[in-house]
Formats: C-alpha cells, sequence, structure tokens
C-alpha cells in the first residue's frame, strides 16, 4: 500500500506521524436500528490500523473475494497532543483538525464474526480500510455542531449532524484517552449516520463538510 501522509487542505503536509485510527461504533442511533443492533449503552471500541489509512482521492480498491464491502461515512478528528485519562477541555485542546472517512466494512465478514462473538479486525482493518480525506483547522470549525454529507453519483446517501451522536466529541475523546493513550498524528473516527451500503465499481462518491471541505472518490 502506498504510504500515507497527513495533509491540510491547502495540500501542505501536516508534520505528525499517523499512529492509529481509534473508532466508535453505533455512535448514531438510526444507524444502529438500520442494522438491526442495540444501540449500546456505552461507546463501542474499536481500533483501525495505520496501514489501513489510504488518501480518499485515490481510487477506492479493497478485497474483492470476501463479500460485500459498504461505505461509512464519518467525521475524522486528528489530535494534535498526547492524552491519557484527559478531561473534557484537555481533550477539546488536543483537537488539531477535522476531516472525513470511510470506515470501509467487510459487512459479511462482520456479520459472521459478530455471529461468533469475535473481534470485527478482519472486517474493518484491512489496508485500505480507511480512506482518509485532507484535514481542515480546528480554527476554521468552532462551530456548535457540525454536519458532514455522501452523495453517490450525485444522489444523497448520508447525512450526518454531530448533534445527533450518542456520544459527543469532546466526551468521546476523553473517554477513549482513558482507555489507550492518543497521541499527535492518531485520528478519532466519530462513527456513521443511517445510509451505510455496498460499494460497487464505477461508483462516484462526492463528500462535504459544512462548506470547508469537499472531495471526491471513485471505485475501481
Amino acid at each position: 500500500m502506498p504510504d500515507y501522509q497527513h495533509h491540510w487542505k491547502d495540500g501542505t503536509p501536516v508534520h505528525l506521524p499517523l499512529g492509529k485510527i481509534v473508532c466508535i461504533g453505533r455512535n448514531y442511533a438510526e444507524h444502529a436500528r438500520e442494522l438491526n443492533n442495540p444501540v449500546p449503552d456505552e461507546p463501542l471500541l474499536f481500533i483501525k490500523p495505520a496501514t489501513s489509512a489510504v488518501h480518499i482521492t485515490r481510487p477506492l480498491d479493497f478485497p474483492r473475494d470476501r463479500g460485500e464491502v459498504h461505505f461509512e461515512t464519518e467525521l475524522a478528528v486528528l489530535i494534535g497532543r498526547p492524552l491519557t485519562n484527559a478531561s473534557a477541555s484537555e481533550a477539546e485542546g488536543a483537537i488539531l483538525g477535522y476531516g472525513l472517512a470511510l470506515d470501509l466494512t467487510l459487512r459479511d465478514l462482520q456479520s459472521r464474526l459478530k455471529e461468533k462473538g469475535q473481534p470485527w479486525e478482519r472486517a474493518k482493518a484491512f489496508d485500505g480500510a480507511c480512506p482518509l480525506s485532507p484535514f481542515v483547522s480546528v480554527e476554521r470549525l468552532r462551530r456548535d455542531h457540525l454536519t458532514f454529507t455522501l452523495e453517490i453519483n450525485r444522489e444523497r446517501q448520508q447525512t450526518g449532524d454531530t448533534r445527533d451522536m450518542l456520544n459527543p466529541i469532546v466526551p468521546l475523546i476523553a473517554h477513549m484517552s482513558s482507555q489507550f493513550t492518543l497521541m499527535p498524528g492518531d485520528v478519532v473516527l466519530t462513527g456513521t449516520p443511517k445510509g451505510v451500503g455496498p460499494l460497487a465499481s464505477g461508483q462516484i462518491l462526492s463528500l462535504e463538510l459544512e462548506d470547508a471541505l469537499f472531495v471526491e472518490t471513485t471505485v475501481l
């Protein structure tokens, strides 16, 4: 896989290494319901390795022999300071920027793993499983809430609003830091809203974060 490097929206590199991508499952109640999953009573955390990250503007490539691959559009948070057992104010101060990500999921495999009570990593941590956009500095997006969208072939598929999160961004980051230390360059994925579905060759995916970021990619 090509080496991944964080970038800002203007193309300049972010001089921080990507260590890990810390994710939350079922952080939007309607998404949990659309897959007939229970709404968790505490954050459902998992990790994607750095080797899963690719630049989102490159054509999407993924395993074709393991069943359906689903898209899950998520707000991505770039961490700028070390965090261990952080307070809410420390977590908020560590947010360096925001971007968008696709949490690509081998859905058939994930379903089998869930049935057996096994971890999800084989379904979510494969090479290329986390296309990431460039980031927008937090100073440009200091707002009460953030919205983001995904269109496929110019048709709206997902709309996310941070007000709908079961675990809001800052408390979520603080909680994650109580489970494992977050380092500068780590990325937090904050969950996907309803509307997930399978990817197919030739699709054009258009992702937008407020009026601050727009990216497109295609499926090989």
